[in-house]
């Protein structure tokens, strides 16, 4: 295998390489712009966790290129640092300082002091979490409770409001993870996130198009009432079914308006079973509280008539390839993954353990919600309609 020597990327090459990352695109895809090996692109964008650093740039108080020059050659031509200070309209003590860190009056050289201060200039910021250790306590106390980091930040702007030291964004809390430099949280808490990838990926990254097949008399979702649209109203729910290992699959429902989760077990994922198993868990709600459902193209639900005969619930079904219609549920479905992983065999979990994940997302508190429950939000619902 021919021999080639290793790539030392320019700031322009990186540059491209964090644009085609936001883009979405691969790392082979961005290695194939240099003829590289993705893992050289991995070096790269690892460093700071798949997240695009800051560009840098010079205090406006600091010396400038023209300005180390022009000290050169008053330093050549025998001027005194005050003479020069006055030229520049600089303090002498600057100008002294700049001298003597530099190599002194013989030895100075603007093109090397300006190196040399670019080079100085890059240390790291304490960031929030790391000067105040009770705050990253308390953060990474949530993070192992699986609460998201955007839901810490707002959660603690409401259990501190205007206390400034025990409120961080939810960008300070991902950095701090994927950069682990910083030092304030351990790399272990990745792992507590719903996505548990050791690297930021771009939104464009990937999304799930999936097209189950034709459903006989379907009703589509543009047919679906107003109230559930704009979420006026609650008892509209979103439903889909999570599949794990060894043929084992749960269903997961989510009222539109308050998030509300349920999960069901599902014995097995032949459309019987499955419609069995909703009218089942259907009939412990009240009919206020579930006026409809919305599916995706599953043939798991094709004896849909069956559901609405048994339970007066109307089912809708989204657009072939388009999950975005069940954003509530697919969103919520990530959200399972934290407890019920990919490849996680389903079938031993019972229906109270799946009550007790489902409990526990529903006392996160949520953005959408202004950072109040769905459980508080939905009990409410239930009240008003008793």
């Amino acid at each position: 295998m021919k021999y080639r020597p290793r790539i030392y990327y320019t700031e322009s090459q990186k540059f491209l390489m964090w644009e085609r990352w936001r883009k979405g695109e691969s790392l082979q895809q961005i290695a194939q712009l240099f003829d590289r090996n993705h893992s050289s692109i991995q070096r790269i964008l690892a460093e700071t966790g798949g997240i695009q650093p800051r560009p840098r740039c010079r205090s406006r108080r600091a010396l400038s290129l023209a300005e180390r020059e022009e000290i050169s050659r008053g330093l050549v031509a025998g001027h005194s640092i005050r003479s020069i200070a006055r030229l520049l309209r600089r303090a002498p003590s600057t100008i002294s300082r700049e001298i003597d860190r530099n190599g002194g009056a013989s030895g100075y050289r603007a093109s090397l002091a300006e190196q040399a201060a670019w080079d100085r200039a890059l240390r790291p910021k304490l960031c929030k979490l790391a000067e105040n250790r009770s705050l990253a306590h308390l953060v990474a106390d949530k993070l192992r409770r699986q609460w998201s980091p955007e839901q810490i930040a707002g959660w603690l702007k409401c259990a501190y409001p205007g206390n400034e030291g025990y409120q961080v964004s939810h960008e300070t809390i991902y950095r701090t993870l994927f950069i682990q430099a910083r030092g304030a949280l351990k790399k272990e808490l990745l792992a507590h996130l719903r996505r548990t990838r050791a690297m930021r990926r771009s939104r464009h990254h990937t999304q799930k198009t999936d097209n189950h097949g034709r459903i006989v008399g379907a009703v589509s979702i543009s047919e679906r009432p107003a109230t559930a649209e704009d979420r006026a109203v609650p008892g509209h729910w979103e439903g889909d079914l999570l599949f794990g290992s060894g043929n084992s699959q749960i269903a997961t429902l989510v009222e539109r308006q308050t998030r509300y989760l349920m999960l069901v077990k599902i014995p097995a994922k032949d459309t019987e079973t499955v419609v069995e198993a909703l009218i089942k868990h259907a009939r412990k709600l009240p009919q206020d509280l579930y006026k409809s459902l919305t599916w995706d193209r599953g043939k798991e639900l094709a004896a849909h008539k069956r559901f609405t005969l048994a339970t007066d619930i109307q089912v809708f079904f989204c657009d072939p390839q388009s999950p975005w219609q069940r954003g509530s549920n697919e969103n919520t479905n990530g959200l399972v993954r934290q407890y019920l992983p990919k490849g996680l065999d389903l079938a031993p979990y019972s229906q109270a353990k799946l009550n007790a994940i489902a409990r526990r997302l529903n006392e996160r508190p949520r953005k959408t919600l202004n950072y109040e429950t769905p459980a508080q939000q939905f009990y409410q619902a239930v009240a008003s309609t008793g």
